[in-house]
């Protein structure tokens, strides 16, 4: 059965957008409480992409390189020499 929703402004031809857009923003906004309240507000999650801990040192990166196998002993040992 089709409804007839008369001469509402926001009801006619394209009163389905303004519905969609109106429940878009409510979801949106609850997600946003959500996301603030659990403390990963932000863009990205809350999360550092790409950082490195306060306390890291360069001489720790050396350290992990080496150890990953990234560099091999003579690299490090020169590397080390600079950052030191």
């Amino acid at each position: 059965m089709m409804y007839y929703f008369g001469d509402y402004p926001f009801m006619g031809g394209f009163g389905w957008i303004f519905m969609l857009l109106f429940w878009a923003l409510i979801i949106w906004a609850i997600i946003a409480i959500a996301r603030y309240f659990s403390g990963k507000g932000g863009m990205c999650g809350g999360q550092d992409h790409g950082t490195q801990e306060k306390d890291t040192t360069p001489l720790d990166i050396l350290k992990e390189r080496y150890a990953k196998g990234e560099i091999d002993k003579k690299e490090f040992e020169a590397m080390k020499k600079e950052v030191s």
